[in-house]
C-alpha cells in the first residue's frame, strides 16, 4: 500500500492505482494521510475543505466522503470515525510525506556523507509536484503543507552540501544554477554555487555569481550579503587553502543494532581501553551473542573522539561464500581514504600503513576469521584504535600482535530482560515468569531474544502461548545456540506473506554478502518495486537488513540456503540471477571502456533486472560495490551446470580486475571460464579466455603461464581463421615481452602483426592503440622519428575516435620521441597537452605522470623555474593518492642539475 500526498494525491495498491473518484474524496484522504494515525476532527475538516461559507450539509458532506473513501481503500487502509473526527490507519511508512521526513532525520544522522546523498536523493525522489497538488486550493496548502515544503529545500541545500564535502561539485553545476535563478535572494545555495564553481576552476564564474545575488538582494530589499557570504568571497579573492576540497575524512560505520541493552560491564573496558591508547581489541564469543552489536554501539558513543574518522569492514570469516581476503580490506580502506593502489598486497599494506600514521581513527573489523585476515589492516604507529570481533578467541592476535582480549559471554539474566524489556515494553513486567520462560528457551542468545521479541511485538500474543510455543519446536531444548535459533528463525519467516518467504527462499542462492534490490527482484522474477516491497517486509520482519543493498546474519543466511534447497523454483532462480549479474557486468564494463571487445551475449531472460551506471566512475563504484557477489557469481555457475554464463561473467570482469589490481580473482575465476569452455567445446571461447589467463599471468609476474596461455590463444585464433582475435593476441605478447624486459624487437614485431590484423578486420579502436603501441617499442629502441610518425597517426585516428584516455596517454609516448630526437619545444607541448587532458579525464595519477614528463622536459629546456612547478604538480597529485613515486619526484625539485 502506498499513499501519495507529496505532488498529486493517490493510492496504489501492489502498483496500481486506486481509485478514489471525486475532489472531495482525495481532498479528505491528503488531510488524513498528513495525519495518519491520528483523528483529525470534524470541525477542523469541515474549515480545511470550505474555508469560506461552509454549507450547512458540509459536516454531512465529509461523512459520505469518509465513507466512500472507507470502501475504497477496504482491505489496504482503515478510515476510523473516532472522537467526533475521523483517521486514517495504517503502516505510517505507507504514506509518502512520512517516508520523507523519517528518510531525511536518518540523513541528519548518518556520519556518511554518501550515506546522506544516498537517503536524501531518495526522500527527493517522492515529490512529483507541490503537496496536495490539484485538489486543495492554494492558501490551504500553504497553511498544512509550509513544514513539509520548507524541509524539501532543506532537505535539497544538505544534500549540496554533502556532495561538496565529497568532491562532487562538478554534478551539483547545473542544479544549483537553476536553485539560484529560481530565487535569486536565498544566500545558500548562491553559497554553494560559488563554491562549486571555484572547485571547478572557474573563480571568476565564482565572483560573478557573487556579483549577482550582491546585485539582486540590494535591488530587491536593499542588504548587502550576509556575513558567511562575504568571507567566503574574501577567501576566494586570497586563494584560501581552507575552501579547498577538504581530505577524505570517511565515516563508514553502519547504523547501530536497534534494541541494544546491557552490557555495562563490557562497555566500561572498551571506554577503559581507549582511554590507555590500547592500539588493538578483539572481542571474541559465540554466533549471535552480540558481538557485532556491542561494538558498533560502543563504536558510536565514541566515534567523535576520532577526528580523522572511521572505517569499517565486515570480514564475513563464517560466511558460506568464505571469508573476505584481508587484501580486499586493505584495498577498500585505500579506496576510502582517496589513495590509489599501488601493485602487490605488501605495498598496498604500506601504503594503508603510511595513511594512517599521524592520524586518529578507529577501525571496526567485524566477522574476523583469524588473527592472519587481520594483520594487513593494522596500522604501524600509534594513534588508531582497532576493534575487531570474531569467534575465534583470535589468540595469535593478543600473543604477537598485542590484542587486548574481551571476551563475550551470553548476557546475564538481567540484561536478557533489558533487552527484551527495551522491545516490548511494560508487557516484560506485566507477565515476569513467562518472559523468563522465553529467556531461558532462547539460552539468552541475543539473536533469539531478538526475533522472539519481533514475533511478540507484531502478534500481539501473551508471552506464555509464545512461551508454550517454542518449548515445542524442534531443536527448542536449551541445547545448541545455533539450533534454537534456527527454530525461533522459523516464526519469523512464516510470519510473513508467501511471497515475502518465496523471496527469502531464493535469495539463499545469493552468491554474495549482500543483494541489491535488482538482483533481488531477478532472483524472484518480479519487477522492481514489488521487490522492494517484499526486501522491505523481510527486513521488517528482521530475516534482513534494511537497504540499499540487503544482507543477512550468517545464521539467517544459512537458513535461507537450507530453505532454498526445497524450493521448485530455484534452479530458475539461479539462472536469472545469473542472468542479471552477466547482463549488468557487460552493460557496465562497456561504460568503463566504449571500444572493448564485447562477447555477443542472448538478450536476458523474461523477469531478469538489470543495473546500468551512466558514468565511469559511477561504473566503477558499482563493481566495487558488486565486487564480492560477481566473483562468487562465476563459481557459481560451474556449480549450477551454467558454463555459457561461467566464462562470458569472467572475460566480462578482466576490466575491473585490472583496474583494481586483483590479479589472484583474475587467473581464479578464467581457469573457470576456461574449463567451461571447453567443456562447451566453444573455441572461441575457450581462445578469449586464454588471452585473459594470460594477461592474468604477466600481471602477476609468471612469465612462462603468460607465454603459454597466450601462445595457445594464438593458435586456436589461427584455427578459427579469426584476423581480430590474432591481432589482440599479438597485441598482448608485445606488452608481455615489455613488461618482461626481454626482447623489445619481439615486442615491436608483436604490435606490427597486431596493427597489420587490425587494420585487415576494420577494427579501428585496436589499430589506434597499436600504432601506439609500435611508436612507443620505435623509440625504446632508438627510432624515434618512426615513432613519432606511428604516434601521429594514432592520434589522428583516435581523436576522431572519440578515445581520449588512449589519445592523452599517445601524446605523452609522442613526447618521449621528440625528446629523444632533442625537439624539446615540441616535447614540452605535447606534455602540456597531456596534462591538459588528463585533468579534464579526472585521472590524477595520469596526470601527475605526465607532470613529471613536462617537469623533465622543461629542465631539458633550461627553464628550472617552470620544471619546479611541474614537478610540484606532480608530488601534489601523487601525494593526493598516497603513491610511493612521490618522494621520487620530489627529489628532482631539488636537485640542483637537470635530470
Amino acid at each position: 500500500m502506498e499513499i501519495r500526498v507529496l505532488g498529486p494525491v493517490a493510492a496504489y495498491a501492489d502498483g496500481t492505482a486506486i481509485p478514489l473518484g471525486p475532489r472531495k474524496r482525495r481532498y479528505l484522504l491528503g488531510l488524513l494521510a498528513l495525519e495518519v494515525n491520528r483523528t483529525v476532527p470534524v470541525e477542523r475538516i469541515v474549515d480545511l475543505m470550505w474555508p469560506v461559507d461552509p454549507p450547512r450539509t458540509a459536516v454531512h458532506a465529509v461523512r459520505v466522503c469518509a465513507s466512500d473513501l472507507r470502501t475504497a481503500l477496504h482491505g489496504w487502509a482503515e478510515i476510523e470515525a473516532r472522537g467526533g473526527g475521523y483517521l486514517l490507519r495504517t503502516d505510517p511508512s505507507a504514506v509518502d510525506a512520512h517516508r520523507f521526513r523519517q528518510l531525511v532525520q536518518l540523513a541528519g544522522q548518518t556520519g556518511d556523507d554518501a550515506e546522506t546523498v544516498r537517503l536524501l536523493d531518495e526522500a527527493l525522489s517522492l515529490w512529483h509536484g507541490e503537496a496536495l497538488a490539484g485538489v486543495v486550493p492554494a492558501e490551504v496548502r500553504d497553511q498544512l503543507c509550509l513544514g513539509l515544503t520548507q524541509a524539501r529545500i532543506g532537505a535539497a541545500d544538505d544534500r549540496a552540501d554533502a556532495l561538496l564535502r565529497l568532491g562532487r561539485h562538478a554534478e551539483l553545476l547545473v542544479e544549483l544554477s537553476a536553485a539560484v535563478a529560481a530565487d535569486p535572494l536565498r544566500e545558500r545555495p548562491a553559497g554553494q554555487l560559488m563554491l562549486a564553481l571555484y572547485r571547478a576552476g572557474r573563480a571568476p564564474e565564482a565572483l560573478a555569481a557573487y556579483a549577482a545575488v550582491e546585485r539582486a538582494l540590494g535591488e530587491e530589499v536593499g542588504l548587502d550579503p550576509g556575513p558567511e557570504l562575504r568571507r567566503l568571497r574574501q577567501q576566494m579573492l586570497l586563494r584560501d587553502p581552507q575552501i579547498d576540497l577538504p581530505q577524505r575524512r570517511p565515516r563508514q560505520l553502519p547504523a547501530a543494532i536497534t534494541g541494544f541493552a546491557g552490557r555495562a560491564e563490557e562497555l566500561s573496558i572498551l571506554d577503559k581501553l581507549l582511554d590507555e591508547a590500547a592500539p588493538v581489541v578483539a572481542i571474541s564469543g559465540t554466533a549471535g551473542v552480540g558481538k557485532t552489536s556491542l561494538a558498533l554501539h560502543w563504536a558510536h558513543r565514541v566515534a567523535d573522539r576520532f577526528p580523522d574518522g572511521v572505517l569499517h569492514a565486515n570480514l564475513r570469516g563464517f560466511d558460506a561464500a568464505g571469508p573476505v581476503p584481508a587484501a580486499d580490506v586493505v584495498r577498500d580502506f585505500l579506496s576510502a581514504l582517496g589513495v590509489a593502489h599501488p601493485e602487490g598486497g605488501d605495498a598496498q599494506a604500506a601504503a594503508l600503513r603510511s595513511r594512517l600514521a599521524g592520524r586518529r581513527m578507529l577501525l571496526v573489523l567485524d566477522n574476523a576469521a583469524s588473527a592472519d585476515q587481520v594483520r594487513p589492516v593494522l596500522p604501524g604507529t600509534p594513534g588508531c584504535f582497532v576493534l575487531v570481533t570474531s569467534r575465534h578467541r583470535l589468540t595469535g592476535l593478543v600473543a604477537v600482535d598485542g590484542a587486548n582480549p574481551v571476551p563475550l559471554d551470553l548476557p546475564s539474566l538481567d540484561d536478557a530482560r533489558l533487552l527484551l524489556a527495551y522491545r516490548l515494553g511494560d508487557l516484560v513486567e506485566r507477565e515476569p515468569q513467562a518472559a523468563d520462560e522465553l529467556i531461558a528457551a532462547c539460552a539468552r542468545l541475543p539473536l533469539a531474544l531478538a526475533v522472539v521479541a519481533a514475533r511478540a511485538a507484531t502478534t500481539g500474543l501473551p508471552l506464555r502461548a509464545l512461551a508454550a510455543d517454542l518449548a515445542d519446536l524442534d531443536g527448542f531444548d536449551g541445547g545448541d545456540p545455533a539450533a534454537d535459533v534456527r527454530a525461533v528463525l522459523s516464526w519469523s519467516y512464516r510470519a510473513v506473506s508467501e511471497p515475502a518467504r518465496r523471496m527469502f527462499r531464493l535469495l539463499g542462492l545469493r552468491p554474495g554478502p549482500a543483494v541489491s534490490a535488482a538482483a533481488a527482484a531477478s532472483a524472484a522474477g518480479v519487477p522492481l518495486g514489488e521487490a522492494r516491497r517484499l526486501l522491505r517486509e523481510l527486513a521488517s520482519a528482521q530475516l534482513l537488513s534494511h537497504g540499499p543493498r540487503f544482507s543477512s546474519h550468517d545464521l539467517l543466511m544459512l537458513y535461507a540456503t537450507e530453505l532454498a534447497e526445497s524450493d521448485a523454483d530455484a534452479a530458475a532462480a539461479r539462472y536469472r540471477l545469473l542472468d542479471h549479474y552477466l547482463h549488468s557486468v557487460e552493460a557496465n564494463a562497456a561504460v568503463l571502456d566504449a571500444f572493448r571487445d564485447p562477447p555477443g551475449l542472448p538478450p536476458p531472460i523474461d523477469g531478469v533486472t538489470l543495473e546500468v551506471t551512466a558514468d565511469d566512475a559511477a561504473a566503477l563504484d558499482w563493481f566495487t560495490t558488486e565486487y564480492p557477489a560477481l566473483v562468487n557469481a562465476v563459481s557459481l555457475a560451474e556449480r549450477s551446470g551454467l558454463d555459457r554464463h561461467g566464462w562470458q561473467l569472467a572475460c566480462g570482469l578482466t576490466e575491473v580486475f585490472e583496474r583494481l589490481g586483483r590479479w589472484e580473482d583474475w587467473s581464479a575465476t578464467h581457469e573457470i571460464a576456461l574449463a567451461a569452455a571447453r567443456r562447451l567445446g566453444d573455441r572461441a571461447a575457450e581462445a578469449r579466455c586464454l588471452v585473459g589467463s594470460g594477461r592474468a599471468a604477466m600481471w602477476r609476474r609468471s612469465w612462462a603461464e603468460a607465454h603459454e596461455r597466450l601462445g595457445l590463444a594464438l593458435t586456436r585464433y589461427a584455427d578459427l581463421g579469426d584476423p581480430d582475435g590474432l591481432a589482440h593476441t599479438h597485441h598482448n605478447l608485445g606488452y608481455l615481452y615489455e613488461q618482461q624486459g626481454g626482447d623489445l624487437e619481439l615486442a615491436l614485431r608483436h604490435s606490427v602483426s597486431a596493427l597489420e590484423l587490425f587494420r585487415e578486420c576494420g577494427d579501428e579502436p585496436g589499430e589506434a592503440r597499436a600504432l601506439n603501441a609500435v611508436g612507443w617499442y620505435e623509440c625504446l629502441l632508438g627510432r624515434p622519428g618512426d615513432a613519432v610518425t606511428h604516434c601521429r597517426a594514432a592520434l589522428d585516428l583516435l581523436h576522431r575516435l572519440g578515445d581520449r584516455r588512449t589519445e592523452a596517454l599517445t601524446w605523452d609516448s609522442l613526447a618521449y620521441a621528440y625528446l629523444a630526437l632533442d625537439e624539446v619545444r615540441e616535447a614540452v607541448g605535447c606534455l602540456e597537452h597531456a596534462v591538459g587532458m588528463m585533468v579534464e579525464l579526472g585521472d590524477p595519477f595520469h596526470e601527475a605522470e605526465a607532470a613529471d614528463h613536462l617537469g623533465d622536459a622543461y629542465a631539458r629546456l633550461g627553464d628550472p623555474e617552470a620544471a619546479a612547478r611541474s614537478w610540484r604538480r606532480a608530488v601534489d597529485r601523487l601525494d593526493g593518492l598516497g603513491h610511493a613515486r612521490a618522494d621520487e619526484v620530489r627529489a628532482k625539485i631539488s636537485r640542483p642539475s637537470p635530470p
